[in-house]
């Protein structure tokens, strides 16, 4: 029997009961009459690599039903049964549900067989990948992410902060590969390692620029697209980043896009309302006046996505000041205040967290040149999701 799980739904519960008695111990089966039972079963007993479900259901026909697994569990395999061979039916199960297999009535139970098992193989395939991604990619990025700390430590302060508000915008508005989204907001500012320090902080500090500064700061979210369009799997995120300066109403409707670029042009809003929202909060406004402010420029801002940010809790939980030593620090701690080496250098500002390789550079300027100490971090949980 496999290990993973197989879902079988028709309204027929004599067929799942010849089902059952035939496949059960090749794998490991679910049953259930009808659609409805079967969306409960799929979000309460999932997952499953496989779902088997009959065309002509009462309630939803097994087209619609399909499409409703698909949403819920994207990765799971779907496959039709039907003693409806028309074309039209086909074609629709293809284009709306993107079903893997299509079999007819009567199905002799080793096609059946033989079809559930290419599906489970396809699962496999698909999470195996998946593991592959989290575990190399991800690596990938955080070595990127820890670049940009040691480089341009105020830059990396603000996408920590982007890559929260990115996380609660998809988890409130249940976006699948959310893995993308956060990854842009996590290297929004990674175009940032180009530029000057003193210009990032005069451009945090909202301080008057000449319009070469500007320009050279506008430029960066092209450099940022630039160093990751080469990266396997990051093209996506690539250009989400290079449109996040761009207002909501240059994006055309959603109906008019691909999937793809449906994506992105999501992507680039959330960064564009986040990076927005941050500055304004960052310059001493409310959180709650911020967000009255993007939500009343409708024309630069979705508002769906303003609306999932409202619903962040932009306190912080459980917070802890302390004041320590170089030697006292430890990993995912906050600065509560900047961080000087002894020769008025920034190494650490204010809202940053401790890295690893933040953590070493200080150390070493502790060591060789010496640091500015004690001073304030804080230890915290994190509103929101």
């Amino acid at each position: 029997m496999t290990e993973e799980k197989v879902l079988f739904v028709d309204d027929d519960s004599n067929l799942l009961a010849a089902l059952n008695r035939r496949l059960r111990k090749t794998f490991d089966l679910e049953l259930a009459v009808g659609p409805s039972q079967g969306l409960m079963l799929l979000e309460q007993s999932g997952p499953f690599a496989v779902v088997v479900a009959d065309m002509r259901m009462p309630e939803m026909d097994g087209v619609e039903f399909l499409r409703r697994v698909k949403e819920i569990a994207p990765d799971t395999v779907r496959i039709m049964l039907t003693g409806n061979a028309d074309m039209q039916t086909a074609i629709d199960a293809v284009n709306r549900g993107n079903i893997f297999r299509f079999l007819t009535k009567p199905c002799p139970y080793d096609t059946m067989t033989m079809a559930v098992q290419a599906g489970i193989e396809q699962y496999r395939l698909v999470t195996a990948e998946r593991e592959l991604l989290e575990k190399t990619l991800m690596g990938s990025i955080k070595v990127l992410a820890d670049m940009l700390s040691l480089a341009s430590p105020l830059a990396f302060s603000r996408a920590t902060r982007i890559r929260s508000y990115v996380r609660h915008i998809r988890h409130e508005l249940k976006l699948t590969n959310g893995w993308q989204y956060e990854i842009a907001g996590l290297l929004s500012e990674i175009g940032c390692i180009t530029l000057p320090a003193d210009l990032l902080e005069r451009v945090y500090a909202q301080a008057p620029l000449t319009t070469e500064e500007k320009e050279m700061f506008e430029s960066h979210p092209q450099i940022g697209s630039k160093l990751l369009g080469n990266i396997p799997r990051l093209q996506t995120v690539a250009r989400m980043i290079a449109a996040q300066r761009k207002p909501f109403k240059v994006f055309p409707p959603e109906e008019q896009m691909t999937d793809e670029a449906r994506t992105i042009a999501l992507g680039a809003q959330i960064l564009k309302i986040v990076l927005d929202f941050d500055q304004l909060v960052a310059s001493g406004v409310p959180h709650r006046e911020a967000l009255a402010v993007l939500r009343a420029r409708r024309d630069d801002y979705n508002n769906k996505i303003v609306t999932a940010l409202e619903t962040m809790r932009f306190e912080k939980i459980g917070q802890i000041v302390k004041v320590v030593r170089v030697r006292d620090l430890s990993i995912g701690m906050i600065a509560h205040e900047d961080i000087e080496a002894a020769n008025g250098l920034l190494l650490v500002p204010k809202g940053q967290e401790i890295t690893y390789p933040v953590l070493e550079r200080l150390r070493n300027f502790s060591k060789r040149v010496g640091v500015v100490e004690p001073f304030r971090v804080m230890i915290q949980q994190e509103g929101g999701k």
